[in-house]
This record gives C-alpha cells, structure tokens and sequence, in this order.
C-alpha cells in the first residue's frame, strides 16, 4: 500500500495551492484527480481577486498570472462595480483570467516543486484512526495518508463520506452559460440575471442568462440556450454553433465543520454558493494557504494537532460572509422594477466612499481578519508588502514569504528580540522603515516595533519594542522552543 503524508483529493486551484503549499514545507504530498486531462470548459471562474494576487505574490509567482491575464477593475457587488484604485496595496485591481489557464500555471507551478498527481483516480470511501486515514480508489487500489483533504468541489466525496453536514439553502434561480455562434451580433453589456460578451477567442459568443425553470433533468441545448436568448432579449439572433453549455444554480451550503479527526476540507468541499462577485476560487485558494503551513507543522510534530482547529476557527467565518454577501448579490440582480429600484439606490449609495470601502475589502478579501485577541489594529491582519532597508539591500516584505516560512519583522533596534529557541522555524529579518502604515478599509494604524508574520502573510504579534509576549505567539503558533 502507498504511503503520504497527506492526500489530497482534488486537482483543481484549492487542491494545487494546498499542495505548493505543503511541497514548500518539504512535506510529502500527492494529488488524486478523478479527470484525466484538464477540462477546457472549466472557465465559470473568470478572474483574481487583489487578494489572491498578494497571496501569490507573498510566493514569489503573481507575475506568471499577471503576465497571462488582463488587469482591470473587476470587483463588483450585483453587478455595481466598486473600485479598489484607492487601496493601499500594490495589487489595488482584480485580474481577469480564465480559470483553465490559472489552472495551467497552477499545474506548473506544483509540478516543478515536485508533487505527484495522479489523474484518473477517485477516492471511493476511506477509514481513519489515530495515526492516519485509509483512502480507497477507483481503481480498486488504497493508499495510506496521516491525512486527508477534500479538494473535491461542491459534491464531494471526502465530506459526505466522514458524513459532515452541509447546511444552507436549496437553489431559488438557475443560470444557464453558453459559447455559441450567432447569425447577428447582440449588444454587448449585462442584462438583469445575465450578461451577453464576446468569448476569450473573440469568434464567438458568451451567454450567461436566468432561465425560467429552477430544476432540469439533462444537459442544457441549443433549444435552452434559444428560449433564454427569447426570453431575455425578445429575439435569438439567430443563435446555432453551440460549443459548450452548462448550468449553475444559487445553491448555498457550508459544511458545519472544515474537520473530522485526520479529514478536513477546503474550497468548494466546504462551502457553495453563486459566482457573482467571482469570490469561490479565490476563497478557496486562501483557505489552502491558511490550511497548509498548519499542517505541515502537524504533520511534522512541530506543533500539536490542536493547530488545526484554527483552520476551521478562522476559516469558516471567512465563508460564512461569502454565502451571506453572495444571497445578497442573488436578490439584487433578481429580474423585476422593485429590484431594479434596489439597484438603482445602492449602486448611488456605493458610488460614495465610506459604504464602497467596507464591502470592497470584503469582496476583495483585503480586509479578511482573523480574531487573534485584543491589541494593535494589525494583528490578525493581512501584513502589508512594504519597502524596508535591510542591511544587504532594500527589499519587499513579501519576498522573504516566498518558501512559505513564517518571519518575525524587527524594525526597532537590533538584538532587541530573542528567538533562539525558534531560529529553525523562523527568519528574523533587521530592517528599516520610515513610510506610512495603512490598511485597506481601516485606513493609517500606528507604526509597530516590531511583527510577526505568519507564512499566510497574516500578522500574529505585534511588538511595543519589548519580548512582551513573543514566546506565547511563537509556541502558539509555530510549537515549542527546541
């Protein structure tokens, strides 16, 4: 029987960025991916939001995206754009890209760093006890993990299997998505419910529209797409050429819980909702970051199993917000003159500075904060990528994030900070900075002595110019001193 430190089930973005993760970490890790090529309609996801572009940056890889995708202001809350130019973070965008292609350089990535996937293997069941889980597949074959992580979509196999509930609510709309032909060209531009573009290839014709019926028993046709065209816009231009086809609904569920035992769960595993404001990849995608440096230490016996109670603790409420502002997104988009005044008054509403801020730090996962307790306003807070003068050179604080371990920021005087006990877990980095410290959403906060960042890039103290409580945060976090 083959034997890893962790599986996970599960190749597509929240999968690979868990397993990058752990890879930099040196933990053995294997991906089992039920599809035996990528599939080039995977594409529902069309773009980055300016967090997970930091998060990618703080792994010294934002630029293969950016390279590849287009920068643009892509937030939006029901279709009300809200821009983020304003934001005090080098990403203050979002990133249009197709979800094929963050997949591709996914993939790269991972491979490179010498993870094994393993394609047309599913896991059909599983066993857990107290020293590792028993994974079956597919292919009749098992292997052995210490643990084992549902990357496995909204129908996953990994939750329903260790039977945790997913609670939420039955869909109420249903989208049908298109690429098609069409003999006369449509206005461009959104529609209530739905919108009508050019495809990534220009030649032909993106639909994505409301349909009338909320349940359907098979694919969606030609004659689907004709009869929403109908409905939508009086007319179907003559569609014909369909390339591709499917459906979404607003289905909204979260698991209960992100764990069970040696099972836990991230991405859409562990919750589902609609796609507008393009929020799922993204969230799971940072629930792989926060989940994999936890791990690692776990799995390694740096820190106790007890750390991983906190990817549950920080994590869910961060999906909790999701399906909340994703309902609310459904309801105003709903076709209607009463939502069409609910609009109409937010979108002059949220053209103010005060009501936009909130919900685009939000929507952007810029303003994400993690209860870590009372204190400075940076603690549990995204660290910001700041220019500092390090003895050897000026840097960014993002660059000594790229192998994913965690950094204690010393900005007071040298040999202030004693971390002896942790030098084989953490960097301490002697620097200099004059410039101003500003968090999105929150605005200036009152430069710190000193801080330290855990490998997700959130902060997990923040020093006065003392020790006082540096020990604490670093077992809390990072295990016992050696």
């Amino acid at each position: 029987m083959a034997e890893h430190a962790v599986v996970i089930a599960g190749g597509g973005p929240t999968g690979m960025m868990l397993a990058a993760e752990l890879a930099l970490a040196q933990v053995d890790v294997v991906i089992l991916e039920r599809r035996a090529t990528p599939d080039p309609d995977r594409s529902r996801a069309g773009g980055l939001h300016a967090r997970t572009i930091e998060v990618l940056d703080q792994r010294g890889v934002a630029e293969r995206f950016l390279e590849k995708g287009t920068v643009m202001q892509i937030q939006g809350f029901g279709r009300i754009p809200l821009d983020i130019s304003d934001f005090p973070t080098r990403h203050h965008y979002g990133l249009a890209i197709p979800q094929i292609e963050t997949e591709r350089l996914l993939a790269t990535w991972v491979h490179g760093l010498g993870v094994p996937t393993m394609r047309e293997r599913e896991v059909t069941g599983f066993t857990q006890d107290d020293t590792g889980v028993d994974v079956a597949l597919s292919d009749g074959t098992s292997m052995r993990a210490a643990y084992l992580v549902g990357c496995d979509g909204g129908r996953s196999a990994i939750r329903k299997a260790a039977g945790i509930e997913f609670a939420g609510w039955a869909p109420s709309t249903s989208w049908l998505m298109a690429e098609v032909e069409m003999d006369e060209e449509p206005e461009f531009g959104l529609r209530p419910g739905g919108g009508i573009g050019p495809a990534e290839d220009g030649d032909r014709i993106r639909v994505v529209l409301t349909e009338r019926e909320v349940e359907h028993a098979g694919e969606p046709t030609l004659e689907d797409v004709r009869e929403a065209l109908i409905a939508s816009d009086g007319t179907d231009y003559g569609v014909h050429g369909l390339v591709s086809a499917s459906r979404f609904t607003d289905n909204t569920r979260q698991a209960v819980s992100y764990r069970d035992g040696r099972v836990l769960l991230a991405g859409d595993a562990a919750h589902v909702h609609p796609p507008l404001g393009g929020q799922g990849l993204n969230v799971g995608v940072q629930d792989a970051v926060n989940l994999g440096w936890k791990l690692a230490q776990v799995v390694k016996e740096t820190s106790p199993q007890d750390l991983l109670v906190t990817y549950h603790d920080e994590r869910h409420p961060v999906g909790a917000r999701v399906l909340q502002t994703t309902m609310a997104q459904v309801a105003l988009t709903t076709p209607g003159d009463r939502h069409d005044a609910l609009r109409d008054t937010l979108t002059e509403l949220l053209s103010m500075d005060e009501p936009r801020r909130p919900l685009a730090g939000s929507l952007s996962g810029l303003d994400i904060h993690y209860d870590l307790g009372p204190g400075h306003p940076l603690l549990g807070r995204r660290m910001p990528d700041l220019d500092i003068e390090t003895a050897e050179s000026p840097r960014r604080v993002y660059e000594f994030l790229h192998d994913a371990r965690p950094v204690l920021l010393n900005l007071d005087r040298p040999d202030v900070l004693d971390i002896a006990p942790w030098t084989d877990r953490v960097r301490l980095i002697d620097a200099g900075y004059r410039g101003p410290w500003e968090l999105p959403v929150l605005g200036s906060v009152t430069a710190p002595a000193a801080v330290l960042i855990r490998p997700d890039g959130y902060v997990a103290w923040v020093g006065d110019g003392t020790n006082a409580g540096l020990r604490d945060a670093l077992t809390t976090w990072f295990g016992g001193g050696n």
